[in-house]
């Protein structure tokens, strides 16, 4: 079964790895090389997560919010303003992120 989810590309290219949900700092840790960062918002305190992250999706922005810009300083796809992303999506689930046209697709593993 394949799930496509659809926000702003806010940063372009594509890329594929594990979905990580984190809401908040005390959860910076679960965050593994190659993950996709999925969040509400993002903010000064999570820049360092780019450096990690394969790909970034948040519920909230656009192309001017904070995640949309550092994901473009460190060449991430970023699909932002994706509502309730934290609910559709499954910690660990395989995504494959298209930050050029603001997909998201859930492949399920089974």
């Amino acid at each position: 079964m394949t799930t496509i989810l659809t926000g702003v590309g806010a940063s372009s290219g594509t890329t594929q790895g594990p979905a990580r949900l984190i809401h908040g700092p005390d959860e910076f840790s679960r965050l593994q090389p190659g993950d996709v960062l999925v969040c509400r918002t993002t903010d000064p305190a999570w820049t360092p997560l780019f450096g990690m992250a394969s790909a970034v999706v948040t519920q909230t922005g656009g192309m001017l919010s904070h995640a949309a810009i550092v994901a473009r300083e460190y060449g991430i796809p970023a699909v932002l303003g994706v509502p309730d992303a934290l609910d559709l999506l499954t910690d660990g689930s395989p995504l494959h992120v298209d930050g050029t046209q603001g997909t998201i697709t859930v492949t399920d593993s089974k």
